[in-house]
This record gives C-alpha cells, sequence and structure tokens, in this order.
C-alpha cells in the first residue's frame, strides 16, 4: 500500500453539497488523509449536514454556491476559486462532481495549478450538450474511476487515455462496520423505532427511495416469496420525492405485504441496521458506479444479494460472499432470497465470515486513501518538474454549459 505519510502540500477538493453519500464520505477520508500527511486540507461546497464531519477531519470548509448549474454562477465561482488557490497557495484541486469541475477547471487554468477529478458515476449522456457538460471531469491530469466498470465507461464514453486513469475503489471504515463493534442495544433500539418484528429474519434493501434504486423490485420479489419467517424492511431518505415514497407504500398494499415490509427514513446507525439484517439486498435497476452499500454490508458480515450489473460484480464473489441476479428480475431475485434463507446455518456462517475477510482484504478506507494521496503527491512532483509547460492565459474561455 502506498505510503501517505508524507504530502506537506495544501489540497482543496470541490463538491456540490455536503449530504450524505459516498462522494461525500471520500471528501471527508481524504481531508483526514492529507492532514495525517502534513499537508493543509480545503473543502469547498454550498454546505450541508456534513460539514461539520469535514472540519473534525481537521479541514477547512469554504462555503461556495457550488451546486449550481447555471453558467453564469459557474463562472462566478471560478472568479472565487482563483481567489482562494491563490490567496491559501493551492497546490492541486481534486474535483468530486461536473458543476463544481468546470468552475475548477477554469480557476486551475487561470492559475497553472494541477487538476484532479474523480467520476462517481457513470453519468448519463443522452445528447451532445450532456455529454459536454460531462467532459469536464475528463479533463483532469488524472482522472480517478470508483471502479474497474467506471474506468472503462471513461475510456469509451471519453477517449481518456488508458495511462491517466486510476482505479481507485471506495472504501470504507472497517473499524465502524464491524459486527463485534455494534452493541445489541443500537441493533434493539432500531428494530423498536421502526416495529421491525423480533422473530423473523430481516431482509434489509438500504438506499435512499428513487426508482432506479429498486424498491419495486424487491417488493414484487417479497411478493413472490410467500414465506412467513421473512420480513423485509427499506431503509432510505427520499429527499423530497413524496409521491414516489407514497407509491411504494401503495405497491405495498396492492401485493398484499401489509405486515411482512415496512419503509424506513433515513438511518444515521446504519452499522446497526445491517447488524439487525440477516440479508442485504442491492436491486439497482440502472448500472451504479460501485455500490457502497455491498460492501458495507459484508464488512458487517451479512451476505448481499446485487444485481449483476455496474460495480457490485467486481464486489460480491457469487456463491462465495453473496449472490448476483439479473437486474429488474423480480421473479429471480424472490428465487434467491429463499435459496439464501435456506441456507444451513454452518454455511450460512461461512458466507458472512467469507463476506467480512473479502472486503477486509480489498476495500478498506485506507487503501482508498493511501492511493489518492499517492496521485496527489505524482501530479504535484509532476507540475513542479515543469511548471510553465500547463500554463494558461488569465482569461480562458467560458465553460460551455447548462441545466442538465
Amino acid at each position: 500500500m502506498p505510503s501517505t505519510t508524507s504530502l506537506p502540500y495544501t489540497v482543496l477538493q470541490v463538491i456540490p453539497e455536503l449530504e450524505a453519500g459516498g462522494a461525500e464520505r471520500a471528501v471527508i477520508d481524504v481531508a483526514r488523509a492529507v492532514r495525517a500527511a502534513g499537508g493543509t486540507a480545503l473543502a469547498a461546497s454550498h454546505g450541508g449536514p456534513m460539514v461539520g464531519e469535514v472540519v473534525r477531519a481537521g479541514a477547512e470548509h469554504i462555503a461556495m454556491p457550488l451546486a449550481s448549474k447555471l453558467p453564469w454562477v459557474v463562472w462566478a465561482n471560478a472568479r472565487r476559486l482563483e481567489g482562494l488557490i491563490r490567496s491559501r497557495g493551492v497546490d492541486l484541486v481534486h474535483a468530486r462532481s461536473r458543476a463544481p469541475a468546470w468552475s475548477a477547471w477554469l480557476a486551475c487554468r487561470r492559475t497553472g495549478v494541477p487538476f484532479v477529478t474523480t467520476f462517481h458515476a457513470p453519468y448519463r449522456i443522452g445528447n451532445p450538450l450532456k455529454r459536454r457538460y460531462n467532459a469536464v471531469m475528463a479533463e483532469g491530469r488524472r482522472v480517478i474511476a470508483i471502479s474497474a466498470y467506471v474506468a472503462e465507461h471513461v475510456v469509451r464514453e471519453y477517449q481518456v487515455p488508458r495511462e491517466r486513469i486510476v482505479a481507485i475503489p471506495r472504501g470504507i471504515d472497517l473499524a465502524r462496520f464491524d459486527d463485534a463493534a455494534v452493541s445489541a442495544d443500537r441493533m434493539i433500539a432500531l428494530a423498536r423505532r421502526w416495529g421491525v418484528p423480533e422473530d423473523r429474519r430481516i431482509l434489509l434493501l438500504p438506499g435512499r427511495l428513487t426508482r432506479w434504486k429498486g424498491q419495486t423490485v424487491f417488493l414484487k420479489a417479497l411478493a413472490r416469496l410467500e414465506r412467513d419467517d421473512a420480513f423485509g424492511l427499506i431503509v432510505g431518505s427520499d429527499q423530497g420525492r413524496h409521491a414516489y415514497r407514497a407509491e411504494l407504500e401503495a405497491l405495498a398494499d396492492s401485493l398484499g405485504l401489509a405486515g411482512r415490509v415496512t419503509i424506513a427514513d433515513h438511518c444515521d446507525d446504519m452499522p446497526a441496521a445491517y447488524k439487525l439484517a440477516a440479508l442485504v439486498v442491492h436491486a439497482s435497476t440502472e448500472p451504479e458506479g460501485f455500490g457502497r452499500t455491498v460492501i458495507e454490508a459484508q464488512a458487517m458480515g451479512r451476505p448481499v444479494i446485487a444485481a449483476a450489473l455496474g460495480g457490485p460484480p467486481e464486489t460480491v464473489r457469487d456463491g462465495r460472499t453473496g449472490w448476483l441476479v439479473p437486474p429488474d428480475d423480480p421473479v429471480a431475485l424472490a428465487g434467491t432470497l429463499g435459496q439464501a434463507l435456506d441456507l444451513p446455518p454452518a454455511g450460512y456462517a461461512a458466507m458472512a465470515a467469507a463476506a467480512r475477510e473479502h472486503v477486509s482484504a480489498r476495500f478498506g478506507v485506507e487503501r482508498m486513501v493511501a492511493a489518492t494521496i499517492e496521485v496527489y503527491r505524482s501530479v504535484i512532483a509532476e507540475r513542479r518538474q515543469a511548471p510553465a509547460r500547463d500554463a494558461a492565459s488569465a482569461d480562458g474561455g467560458a465553460p460551455h454549459v447548462g441545466q442538465a
């Protein structure tokens, strides 16, 4: 694993907002690593509930309207970031989303500071304007991809040379996602809050309430399962999608799932939620760049049933740490749920242990941040060896952006 012992530089990460999510969690983890390596960590965003965590990680948060996609706001943000880069002596800017990436790219052109990006998802293309909007993420001196699937997407859709792409899988805090570290009291508190029955095995689908996360597929599979020993639990914020939550509740009723499933809101103690579960389901109907819940569950020793598209085929060892099923297929999902529930105790225990070992060996946060710090170090070193090579004029062209 690359060393993170020395990075005496100032690194600025930019992201639209600091809400709950994998990209936001990565900002915090990397900021902590930059500080531990002797550097200065800055994070710019519109704000959000995770700002406090950024500050506790040792970073300074700078509030800017970076969530906006309006061209004039993007342009103004570029000027703000340029001023920040110059005043704070920033050595590298790392963009984690498209709208702030346009501003950061412009600011880096004006200052000559290296620009790094992370593709946290295989962004939809749709039309030439959307492709152009996405393409700023391919402009980094290094383009970090959160999975091999995303790396191939970047090569195929944006013709980025492979030597500029670094695949760095997401990492999680293995000490936090550890069954032994979660008390029974925490698990019981959640079960009581959600009204989960004590005498049934919990089938958990975590993830925000949005259609492509596959909650409808899960409900249809539960209806086909027809087992008295299982109870479905959907956990995730609707983020204002109240109509979709109501649709899910109506679908559950129409499928005869009353008393067999509950839909809970956002959970701040996901390790306890995983501990409550016997099995964890990932049912996304569109490819995810990675699928963080898949490794979190396995780290907790919970076998996973995941849709076989996007990132999860890289993180689930089919038949050993969980199962892969065809996406958007309630029949296949129901069949695999039944197969998993019928595992004898010894078989379940062996799979649970294999899941924890698999994630511990490959997806710890230390590996992720060490690889990211190494990217920073190498890019800054290249820049200092050729300081004038990529300096741009102070009046670079306006970004071609719009509402997307």
